[in-house]
């Protein structure tokens, strides 16, 4: 027997062998045989612990959207797999379990990071950034590779004018396009903004509605618009793509690298800060923000829900001064955080100076009233912003805390915007704006997506300076210290021991809450996570746990679908 021979056996018996592990196997056999994982819970004082839980299977919608995943190619370029490695664990988050891959049938691994890995970027994004995303990855990372996704949105040919509704509002032309995505007989209105050039995104909630073309500034002057509609196998993939490492709870909560808390960092301003910062602002914010820094991005019409913020008014949300105006620190921090729950993400990954930089050019080009052009206002140089105002330390969170911030929940009339338990539906919710005319929806507290932070002393500062721009007011005169810290707790309590991103509360005894309620508990890594039912000192790495093991010493068989 030769040796070509013994080779050319032994080439095609790897090669089936192969075929048959790698290419039938993992349509049949679960990519694990446990779906124990550790997640982050928030417990009732607001504290973040690890815990053990199990994960959860896929609703028909995420599965609808694994599929449209395996369709398109994405896993030809996307690994979905946090390795245990320093710089993947502070890139992306905590490393992966196999319970998180139990009803992964076939998996993802993927072997290529053409992009970036997607394990843990449930949530990272709104869902309006991943629909600016598909559409035109560009608008939103120039350097982004990927191609536009345009084949997953309704697009059709004809243009449908914007016309007068006859109410003092206006509306779309009744076409045969139009009336295929609205139902103009309605009395529910679905308010859509097109960009500058004219393009108009419809979400899928405009389904059954009238539409409403809301320009209160001239967003866009022509008389035309061309549509961008949601699809079912968009909506699915956007589904799919966000519970992609929720399995894990709030982990990103407690995400070191994205933390960053500052009071002040003082800058003088400098032309050549400023000259880099409009290079960074125009490779990373423009496509939201816009040209000129007013809110009117290419990106802009997708954001339907949470407009992006106008730089040219120069009033900003989050701030620890008294006065409108934030420090660069506070500028600081937003950047490097990000805004949860909305199309801005946290910017930690960009290089410090480049954050430093695009705040110069923000504060001394962007935010300048130019209706004189003979005379700009520059707010930071005409109204400097004044010294940050002071957050002490706060009070040990107890019950009695708790149930003062009840009482001042009511005191405050805080449900008369955000709903009786905080879910962003009270009866004023309906008709708020904010500054630039533009429909705003109270946060949904029961969401832990708190937008300026997830501390108590984030809540605290929100308490005390409000939201400028929105109609969320300052409580610093209305409501005593003690009074906006026990607030504070009972918002914080709001989102205890629900899921972020289906919002339903966690299946836990009263006995696990208590014991993950005791403030001297520690659990603050996947390794030392409390096990619901073990003893106080047994760990998630003594009992096998946090890598797949499992509580009882046998395999818990997770059944793909």
């Amino acid at each position: 027997m030769s040796a070509r021979f013994v080779t050319l056996v032994a080439g095609i018996f790897f090669f089936f062998a192969a075929l048959v592990t790698q290419g039938f196997l993992p349509f049949f056999e679960p990519s694990a045989r446990t779906n124990r994982v550790t997640a982050v819970v928030r417990t009732d004082f607001g504290q973040l612990k690890w815990m053990m839980t199990e994960a959860t299977d896929y609703t028909p919608l995420q599965q609808l959207g694994r599929d449209v995943y395996l369709r398109e190619g994405c896993w030809y370029c996307h690994s979905q797999y946090v390795r245990p490695v320093t710089g993947e664990t502070r890139r992306w988050g905590p490393v992966t379990e196999s319970g998180e891959f139990a009803y992964d049938v076939p998996h993802l691994f993927g072997t290529r990071r053409i992009g970036p890995d997607l394990m843990r970027v449930g949530l990272k994004f709104s869902d309006e950034w991943h629909l600016a995303h598909f559409w035109n990855p560009r608008m939103l990372s120039p350097d982004s590779i990927m191609a536009p996704y345009r084949g997953l949105f309704d697009e059709p040919a004809e243009p449908v004018k914007i016309v007068d509704d006859g109410a003092g509002n206006r509306t779309l032309e009744r076409t045969p396009v139009s009336e295929g995505l609205f139902d103009f007989a309605s009395k529910e209105q679905i308010r859509l903004t097109p960009n500058a050039d004219g393009l108009l995104f419809v979400p899928m909630q405009a389904r059954g509605k009238v539409p409403v073309i809301v320009i209160p500034n001239e967003e866009y002057k022509g008389d035309a618009i061309k549509i961008a509609a949601e699809t079912k196998d968009l909506e699915a993939l956007i589904a799919y793509v966000q519970k992609l490492g929720m399995n894990r709870g709030k982990w990103r909560d407690l995400f070191e690298p994205q933390q960053l808390e500052v009071t002040e960092v003082t800058f003088p301003r400098s032309s050549e800060w400023i000259a880099h910062g409009r290079e960074v602002y125009e490779r990373r914010c423009l496509g939201c923000h816009g040209v000129n820094g007013d809110g009117n991005g290419p990106a802009a019409t997708f954001l339907h829900i949470q407009r992006p913020r106008s730089f040219a008014a120069a009033v900003f949300k989050f701030r620890l001064t008294k006065e409108p105006l934030p420090t660069d620190g506070d500028l600081l921090r937003t950047i490097t955080r990000g805004v949860r729950g909305t199309a801005m993400p946290a910017w930690y990954e960009l290089p410090l100076t480049d954050r430093l930089a695009v705040i110069q050019y923000i504060k001394y080009e962007l935010a300048v009233d130019r209706s004189d052009p003979a005379e700009p206002y520059a707010f930071f140089i005409e109204e400097p912003p004044g010294p940050p105002l002071y957050i002490a330390k706060p009070p040990t969170a107890s019950q009695q805390i708790l149930d003062r911030g009840k009482e001042v929940w009511q005191i405050a009339k805080c449900w008369e915007c955000h709903g009786m338990i905080g879910k962003g539906d009270g009866q004023k919710a309906a008709g708020l704006k904010d500054d630039l005319g533009f429909g705003i929806v109270p946060a949904d507290l029961t969401s832990g997506q708190f937008k300026s932070g997830t501390a108590v002393e984030d809540i605290f500062r929100t308490m005390t300076t409000g939201l400028s721009g929105t109609p969320m007011p300052s409580y610093r005169d209305a409501l005593p210290e003690e009074d906006r810290w026990a607030l504070s707790y009972y918002v914080l309590a709001l989102s205890a021991y629900k899921d972020p991103l289906t919002l339903q509360p966690l299946t836990i005894s009263d006995t696990d809450r208590a014991a993950l309620n005791d403030l001297t508990l520690e659990a603050v890594s996947p390794d030392n996570a409390y096990v619901p039912g073990a003893s106080p000192a047994q760990k998630a790495s003594e009992l096998g746990e946090g890598n797949g093991g499992s509580l009882t010493g046998k395999q818990d068989t997770a059944q793909g679908g």
